[in-house]
């Protein structure tokens, strides 16, 4: 199944539904608010098949981020291989981890946000792992067991506040900046391999199969489980590939009026115009 997050309008007032899409109609899942309220409920692949709410046309749909606000978004750096390398560092022995905050996150076709405090806004493309089954301590065989499916997320980062200091943060949650979508596609629909891509105003800048992580999914879950307990809804952020723009020779960074797309094969598409900040 592929569920999404759509923006509607509820008695008058700006709201959002979750909804199952087949094809071009998107159907409403009634009772849930958007797709992270969805996987709460144990019984959430079920609810979602048999959903015959409202439908709508996927042409035009107004989608939020697929999960607008996880309990925890945990990144990966130092993921891919190549990106590794154009990094100048050595293939880690245990993953780089970090976080984002929801305030973050942005629908998969809204602007994206430059700040007026940075002028080196970088693309990261990233394949994105959606917690379905709450767990701790979870064993790699296990883990699959715990993944509801994947999305497409763009870890757009602002390189001056990242490199401040040693720690990233500050450089990696900043509000309005991390497309995130467009569809939650289950994990009978997809397996970790296909090609990755990033590309500024139709130039492609990555371009990597995900199956070249250096940390799977199953590692990536069974590893944070261990350190805290991953809830439905949670995200995992699995890192980024070669190509971003602050390891090219020179360094090429967003700038207002391009168009960033991101995309996935089976997993669908982001398509941000990059707008300064209001």
């Amino acid at each position: 199944m592929k569920l999404l997050t759509l923006r509607i309008s509820l008695e008058g007032q700006p709201g959002t539904v979750a909804v199952r899409q087949d094809g071009d109609v998107l159907t409403e899942i009634d009772g849930f608010a958007d797709v992270g309220a969805l996987l709460q409920d144990p019984a959430w692949e079920t609810t979602a098949a048999a959903a015959s709410g409202a439908t709508h046309a996927l042409d035009g749909a107004d989608l939020a981020a697929v999960v607008p606000s996880p309990g925890k978004i945990i990144c990966v750096g130092h993921s891919y291989r190549n990106h590794i390398k154009e990094m100048g560092r050595e293939i880690p022995e245990y993953p780089t981890l970090f976080a984002k905050y929801s305030e973050s996150l942005i629908g998969p076709n809204d602007d994206l946000a430059l700040p007026q405090e940075s002028d080196t806004v970088d693309w990261e493309a990233e394949l994105a792992v959606v917690i379905g089954k709450k767990g701790r301590r979870i064993s790699e065989a296990d883990a699959v067991d715990h993944i509801a499916g994947y999305a497409v997320l763009n870890d757009i980062s602002m390189r001056d506040y990242q490199f401040r200091t040693v720690q990233w943060l500050q450089g990696k949650t900043w509000e309005n900046s991390t497309p995130f979508g467009p569809a939650l596609v289950t994990k009978d629909e997809f397996t970790v391999g296909p090609l990755m891509s990033s590309a500024v105003d139709g130039e492609i800048q990555q371009q990597t199969p995900t199956g070249d992580l250096v940390f799977t999914p199953e590692f990536l879950v069974s590893y944070i489980s261990t350190i805290i307990t991953l809830n439905p809804g949670d995200v995992i952020a699995t890192g980024t590939p070669g190509g971003v723009g602050h390891a090219q020779n020179p360094k090429r960074y967003l700038q207002e009026g391009q168009v960033l797309v991101t995309a996935i094969e089976g997993l669908g598409q982001l398509t941000n115009r990059v707008v300064k900040e209001a």
